[in-house]
């Protein structure tokens, strides 16, 4: 047993330690919590205008000429039209008519430029501010939250990811304690996190003393950070089990009008429980929504997808200011790379575009109703005031308070900081 210990490596301790813990407590989310606490002032950083942030993860590669960035009257432009929003001169396409109500509220970016071209290594540029290294895994941005900012709620994680795979990234060479705590569908709320129901209260506290007295050799045994980070999550499982605030993960809590208004599917509720989570002082929720990748039927599919946008969108800023959240949360969209002007006329599809793409922020002290950059006539190449994936997270890293130059170390002693080189855009801020 001491020697598979010590020959495993983290995430398989964490799972065997999962494991056992199912099988004799019926606790399902302790491998799934954990922050570190807030520690107060941050030196180095800026004050924070956001405190919260949501981060809308279009993956698979958006479209940006048939989104954000149109250029009508171009033959590259196809058939998809443009129109004018509630801000004049500022134009988007024809299938978000909510977001062009809007666009007092939303800044957009039209001059993103990434040298990740294919999906992989996009996601995670994207997501970490590197490229990818084969011989370490870095944090996301909302690891990075996490170890910088701390929670505010001491119940709730720091990060939560709605919606990502089985493949997600997370908290990389941090602690565990920083990992998302990662949702499926948002409808089902947190799974497993409340006692069985074949368990009454006596029962429980007996498994919970048996588990404290086999544990407690072990814990003075085995002191390394590994096992000390999941019994903080551990103890941290049990705590949330016991709390009100679980029941933030409960959508039914809300009207089905509102319900409705954000879209009956997991996008639109993903963005519902968002909101609910950032007015619990969650600090990052990440909301993916997948599919983007349209090489073939390209103006078909994103008929269908660019809809569930506009509605989930459009309700979130609507939502968060009736609620006065919205300056002290900050709204972001952003995606693999754009899709070539260049329509490929036997698939009737858009392919990989890293030149250039459009991504989009709002609330969280963004000055609304501007766009910032520009491509070509054709939406080809970035053609004034470039931005890469470490320029943007360090505007929402900015625009937190984080301080952009602290140094963290790796386990094997290489220096990292939350948005590798990035240069946060202040142009944006109002």
């Amino acid at each position: 047993m001491k020697s598979l210990l010590h020959s495993a490596n983290e995430l398989e301790r964490r799972e065997f330690m999962a494991t056992t813990s199912r099988a004799l407590l019926g606790v399902g989310t302790i491998p799934l919590l954990g922050s570190s606490l807030a520690h107060g002032a941050i030196p180095g950083a800026r004050p924070a205008t956001a405190k919260n942030t949501i981060f809308l993860y279009m993956g698979g590669g958006m479209t940006h000429i048939d989104t954000l960035d149109p250029k009508p009257g171009k033959e590259e432009q196809g058939p998809v039209k443009s129109i004018k929003t509630k801000i004049p001169g500022i134009h988007v396409s024809e299938h978000l008519p909510k977001l062009a109500k809007v666009m007092d509220k939303i800044a957009i970016i039209r001059s993103m430029n990434t040298t990740q071209g294919a999906h992989r290594q996009a996601v995670y540029y994207n997501h970490a501010s590197y490229t990818m290294r084969g011989t370490i895994t870095h944090p996301t941005l909302g690891a990075w939250v996490s170890r910088l900012a701390g929670r505010i709620n001491p119940t709730l994680p720091a990060s939560v990811l709605i919606g990502g795979g089985s493949d997600a990234l997370g908290k990389g060479f941090f602690p565990a304690s920083h990992s998302p705590l990662p949702l499926g569908n948002p409808n089902n709320g947190l799974e497993y996190s409340e006692m069985p129901g074949y368990l009454q209260d006596d029962d429980f506290h007996k498994r919970l003393t048996l588990a404290e007295k086999m544990n407690d050799q072990f814990n003075k045994r085995y002191t390394h950070n590994v096992f000390t980070s999941y019994r903080e999550l551990y103890d941290e499982a049990l705590k949330l089990m016991k709390s009100s605030d679980l029941a933030v993960f409960d959508l039914t809590e809300e009207s089905p009008k509102l319900r409705q208004a954000y879209g009956q599917n997991p996008f639109g509720q993903g963005c519902l429980l968002a909101r609910r989570l950032v007015e619990q002082n969650v600090r990052f929720v990440e909301v993916n929504y997948g599919g983007w990748d349209t090489h073939n039927d390209h103006f078909d599919r994103i008929g269908e997808k660019l809809p569930v946008v506009d509605q989930a969108l459009s309700s979130l800023i609507l939502d968060l200011e009736r609620r006065g959240l919205l300056e002290e949360t900050l709204v972001v969209l952003t995606t693999d790379f754009g899709r070539t002007p260049e329509i490929n006329g036997v698939r009737a599809g858009r392919d990989h575009h890293p030149q250039a793409y459009s991504t989009l922020m709002a609330g969280g002290g963004i000055a609304g109703g501007q766009v910032y950059g520009a491509t070509d006539k054709t939406a080809s190449e970035v053609i004034d005031n470039k931005v890469s994936p470490p320029d943007f997270n360090a505007t929402i890293a900015h625009a937190m308070g984080l301080p952009l130059d602290e140094v963290l170390t790796s386990p094997n002693g290489r220096p990292f900081t939350v948005a590798h080189k990035g240069k946060p855009v202040t142009a944006l801020f109002g």
